[in-house]
């Protein structure tokens, strides 16, 4: 058996940091919204300039490479993002190449979708008795319900299963789910959890 060894360096030695290039293209991996130059600039300890100059070399290099992904300028700051033209990949991967294994919590908000449809969050936060926001993002990312309307009375979204949910069960309609409406509280019941919570 053989242990993960942890070098750790020796305070007397100068540390060796990466060069700029690299190390500017590490920190955008990991950013979630755009970073301004001068933040950048204080993080590689480098000029604002240089760090501009480089950036506009990055994109440049990554357009000409026509690489999966692209440096771009926005919202006053700099940002990885996904090509346009690899869209159709990046589709399927967030559709299906992570729909192996969904999580307890979307298990079950999806059941409640699929027997109370056409449903509101606030319906189904009622009959789970926690928040559902992340999970439904989650769920309609995945393509497995989607938005079908409005509500008139409360102008709540309205959410129902989607075609590939029906084909990733392998039911036909459904009319072909487990007939379990009778656990579940009517919508009535619902609307008074919702109106007072």
């Amino acid at each position: 058996m053989t242990d993960d060894l942890i070098v750790v360096p020796d305070p007397g030695e100068p540390v060796i940091l990466p060069d700029l290039r690299a190390g500017l293209e590490a920190v955008l991996l990991v950013v979630e919204e755009p970073v301004d130059e001068v933040t950048l600039a204080q993080v590689v300890e480098r000029p604002r300039e240089e760090v501009r100059a480089l950036l506009q070399e990055l994109a440049a290099d990554y357009d000409a490479a026509e690489r999966g992904f692209e440096l771009r300028e926005v919202a006053g700051g700099w940002r990885l993002y996904t090509r346009a033209s690899c869209a159709p990949y990046v589709e399927r991967f967030v559709r299906e190449g992570q729909s192996a294994r969904i999580s307890q919590a979307a298990l079950e908000t999806l059941a409640v979708v699929a027997y109370r449809q056409p449903t509101t969050r606030s319906r189904i936060a009622a009959v789970r008795g926690v928040n559902v926001d992340a999970v439904m993002r989650t769920l309609v990312t995945r393509g497995l319900i989607a938005e079908v309307g409005i509500e008139r009375e409360s102008g709540a979204i309205l959410y129902a299963t989607t075609d590939h949910f029906l084909d990733r069960l392998g039911l036909a309609s459904l009319e072909d789910l487990p007939e379990i409406a009778l656990y579940l509280p009517d919508h009535s019941a619902l609307d008074d959890d919702a109106a007072t919570g």
